[in-house]
């Protein structure tokens, strides 16, 4: 065990982590050139296109050390860099004893380079910095090692530089994991703990989970048992990542490799993430700590655009949860748009993950309704009701009071950008809780309302401030606000999919957009369709579409005026009836355009 090392590279996004983990691949011949290509270990489509990590990977090299020419063996777990998928990063930390930090010599220290330090600091690991492309011009070394050294307080003299494109300090970094990581602590005599750091879906093999033995030794055959569950496997398979996937016999103490096992029952159903495994014979007395349990920020209604049945979308759902223990889901049902499923996510991007990984994997096309978060209400029996949806609000009798989610945001930008992020922090309800100057830097810390930064925010405070700010949150607490249910109604019909929950200040705004909108969209009728914002029994904004009118009086070429007016009349009584018993079909399309954010 004490030639192996456990360890992640963590950054900010987009500041070099695949990169570096292609080079080190390179470097330890896990790929050889003609194998080799940008992004190694981002294995999803989704996550070339869009040039970022989405989900943990796991990959084990072989490196001869300069020093003493002894072979390593370097256990590597790639993780996420955005906001919304710091869960990932947590989750992978947890199977290591040190993390590469990454800062881009450019950009420098950014708001999700703090926040992963101090996971790593937390889980008692040693942090080696790499200042990444210090070949770019726009390059400033000096400038960037005085931010770590005053927002990290790391010494600049401990600092790596490097080019994880070129190369150039990579073997340095390699070096100094074997020095400066400490071995893995564990036993091989020891009974059976294997820690499970994430699952996913394969339609050949079935449920694979990547795992980490912090005791013991996993031989393939052996019967194997959850220790939270009870539940009962075989391993089928396991191995480890070159970053191909090679079977092996075993997993020693210390290993990071994947598992293919099943239970006796031949269901298809893995032990949960952050799950201990151990041996069914000689089994481990305790389990090793589990994950926090997370909750998800952003919630909204996933309802199938085409003619996909219920059972084929929720079987999608549990295989995409298997790959993602952050996504809830559970079933409803919407008058217009049918059976659906109301879904939790970390943030907008994972949202937008997932629809996409819906329709590439699963072929399935969706309706997303408007995104919202879980409100904390307070009913006169001072029990606590938690309500993630506008329907569920309307359905409560007796509300004292409805809390809405604050988080605290922490801002690392310019300061020439400082008046103008205020500003739009105040714009959104916000409070200023401090405010530091660090080097060239500012950090800024506010406490704003959930439901004001999931929609425009982060794209707003990337043009105000050029893209040069950056953003962190977490949530803080729930606090009571005078929260109101606008609902839209349809010549009095309630449209469920369409009712939102806001703050009563931005209410009426908010109605007067639903109700242009629909206006825009719904095609005109053989009667009038009025179209209105309420919240309870008050209307807040109306307006009609008028209805296709026949000529009826363009055969009466003079003669009395009573048979034109007779016509008429008789028109307006048959519009009359057809009011009272027409019904405004509402297509998928309408939806689809009303509910996109970006229309």
């Amino acid at each position: 065990m004490k030639y192996i090392r456990n360890f992640s590279i963590i950054a900010h996004v987009n500041h070099g982590k695949s990169t570096l983990s292609d080079r080190f691949i390179q470097i330890c011949g896990g790929l050889c050139d003609r194998e080799m290509m940008s992004q190694v270990l981002d294995s999803m489509e989704l996550e070339r296109e869009r040039g970022i990590t989405i989900k943990s990977q796991s990959v084990t090299l072989n490196y001869r050390s300069r020093s003493n020419e002894q072979f390593y063996q370097l256990n590597l777990i790639d993780t996420p860099g955005h906001v919304d998928f710091s869960y990932e990063v947590s989750r992978a930390l947890a199977a290591c004893e040190g993390a590469v930090l990454v800062v881009d010599a450019a950009q420098g220290i950014e708001a999700q380079t703090v926040a992963n330090y101090r996971i790593a600091m937390e889980r008692d690991l040693k942090v080696i910095i790499a200042l990444n492309k210090i070949d770019l011009l726009t390059a400033d070394i000096n400038r960037v090692s005085k931010e770590i050294e005053e927002i990290i307080g790391i010494n600049s003299n401990d600092i790596i530089l490097c080019s994880a494109k070129t190369g150039l300090g990579v073997l340095d970094i390699l070096e100094r994991i074997i020095i400066d990581i400490p071995v893995p602590q564990g036993n091989c005599d020891a009974p059976l703990q294997a820690l499970i750091i994430d699952s996913w879906f394969n339609n050949y093999l079935g449920v694979i989970s990547l795992i980490c033995v912090k005791n013991g030794i996993l031989h393939k055959g052996d019967t194997i048992q959850s220790m939270n569950t009870g539940q009962i496997y075989i391993v089928n398979q396991l191995g480890i990542f070159t970053p191909k996937q090679v079977q092996r016999m075993s997993l020693n103490c210390g290993e990071v490799g994947w598992l293919v096992y099943t239970s006796k029952n031949h269901r298809v159903m893995g032990a949960p993430v952050g799950d201990t495994l151990t041996l069914l014979i000689n089994p481990a007395q305790k389990s090793l700590p589990n994950f926090k349990k997370i909750q998800p920020y952003v919630y909204a209604g996933l309802f199938p655009a085409g003619s996909t049945s219920q059972k084929v979308f929720a079987d999608a759902l549990y295989k995409l949860s298997l790959n993602d223990s952050s996504l809830h889901y559970e079933s409803e049902y919407s008058e217009y748009l049918g059976l659906g499923f109301r879904c939790g996510f970390l943030g907008l991007l994972h949202m937008e993950i997932i629809q996409e990984r819906l329709k590439r994997e699963y072929a399935i096309d969706l309706i997303i309704t408007t995104p919202g978060v879980m409100y904390e209400v307070l009913v006169v029996d001072d029990q606590i009701i938690y309500v993630d949806n506008p329907l569920k609000l309307l359905s409560i009798t007796g509300i004292k009071e409805i809390r809405e989610p604050i988080v605290l945001c922490n801002f690392l930008m310019p300061k020439k950008y400082l008046g103008e992020i205020i500003v739009l922090c105040v714009e959104k309800r916000g409070v200023q809780v401090s405010l530091v100057y660090k080097a060239d830097q500012v950090m800024l810390t506010y406490e704003l309302p959930m439901s004001e930064i999931i929609l425009d925010f982060f794209d707003r405070m990337k043009s105000i401030s050029n893209g040069y700010a950056s953003l962190e949150y977490t949530f803080n607490r729930f606090q009571a606000s005078d929260m109101v249910c606008i609902e839209i109604l349809i010549n009095g019909q309630r449209v469920n999919a369409l009712a939102v929950i806001v703050h009563r200040i931005t209410a009426e705004f908010q109605g007067r957009i639903l109700v242009n909108k629909l206006k825009s969209l719904i095609l005109r009728q053989q009667f009038d369709i009025v179209i209105q914002a309420v919240i309870g029994k008050r209307v807040i904004c109306r307006d009609v579409i008028k209805q296709l009118r026949k000529n009826v009086t363009h055969k009466c070429y003079g003669g009395d005026v009573t048979r034109k007016k007779k016509l008429l009349h008789n028109q307006k009584i048959g519009k009359k009836r057809m009011k009272q018993v027409g019904k405004v079909n509402l297509p998928n399309s309408v939806f689809m355009s009303i509910l996109n954010r970006d229309s």
